[in-house]
């Protein structure tokens, strides 16, 4: 397996970028509310694809040093920033709020990405890995349309919310009864425009370069930015949610969990593989959320398993 590790990245900064930028295809798919920005590209008789469905706040290009990788172990990739966030269309005037009328405005979205765009180019095996926010909508993409994909991997999948010194139930309350009477479009209480939060001060990673490398390129590419969420993102959230705790993924399933997320509750995790057909869980030791950015001992393995998983399906 061809893996890049993290002592190496300043060495490949350009074949990174240079992988971005002369072999990633990008363009604008046209949807019925806006333009969605998305990227692929296919290896000369690849082994198989992945489909990645990112994380909140997430843009196609936070992942240049994973799709690089990929491409270079004969796998095809394809990517989508999802709406409101990245380089696709935004909801509101303040590009930094969060804002989503419907979790199954995503799931239309990836449906549209995934037979306009990837199965015009790609008609072989292909896998979906979801991060986060993205791992909801993997989730509930795979219960709808099982036939797309051979796999689903999911990477600190959003089945739960850590909702702070807030009990749940009243956060749900909260969300919902502010959609009730207004448009739902301010900050949630504690979210505000994006904020690059110090290393020493993150709940992403444990990765001091991956983070860096992060926050660089939304420093130098401001468009990339989102804040925080709004009330109307939050309680589509929990209603999406509240759906997908019932689901049952009808192809293979892999969660991968971090054992020191303070992003998403990862209590539900285990409940609900075990009611599930196909399901491996894992727990990443010493790992915060964002799994496909953290720290090579951690990050290494992960990566190992993805590929194993979807070789053997």
């Amino acid at each position: 397996m061809f893996y890049s590790s993290e002592a190496l990245l300043h060495k490949n900064d350009e074949a990174i970028a240079q992988f971005w930028h002369t072999e990633m295809t990008s363009d604008f798919l046209e949807t019925k509310h806006g333009k969605l920005f998305y990227a692929y590209h296919i290896p000369y008789q690849a082994d198989f694809a992945i489909v990645i469905s990112s994380g909140r706040i997430e843009a196609a290009q936070k992942y240049q040093e994973l799709l690089w990788e990929l491409a270079r172990n004969n796998i095809a990739v394809f990517i989508v920033d999802h709406q409101g966030q990245g380089r696709s269309y935004r909801h509101l005037d303040d590009a930094h709020r969060g804002y989503v009328g419907h979790f199954d405005d995503y799931k239309a979205d990836l449906h549209q990405f995934i037979t306009q765009v990837v199965n015009r180019h790609w008609r072989a095996k292909k896998v979906l890995l979801g991060h986060s926010m993205g791992g909801a909508i993997a989730l509930d993409y795979v219960c709808t349309h099982p036939e797309q994909f051979a796999g689903v991997f999911l990477s600190a999948p959003m089945l739960a919310i850590h909702t702070g010194s807030t009990a749940p139930w009243l956060a749900k309350l909260w969300a919902s009864s502010v959609c009730t009477f207004t448009q739902g479009d301010a900050y949630v209480p504690g979210h505000g425009p994006y904020n690059a939060v110090p290393f020493a001060e993150n709940e992403l990673t444990s990765s001091a370069e991956r983070y860096r490398r992060f926050r660089a390129l939304y420093a130098q590419q401001p468009e990339l930015q989102l804040g925080g969420v709004t009330y109307k993102w939050l309680n589509a959230a929990f209603k999406a949610i509240k759906k997908l705790k019932k689901s049952k993924c009808p192809i293979p399933l892999f969660i991968a969990a971090a054992q020191n997320d303070t992003v998403v509750d990862t209590e539900l995790y285990k409940d609900f593989a075990h009611a599930q057909r196909q399901a491996v869980l894992k727990t990443y030791q010493g790992a915060k959320h964002e799994l496909l950015c953290e720290q090579d001992a951690i990050r290494k393995v992960l990566l190992r398993d993805l590929l194993s998983f979807a070789k053997h399906l």
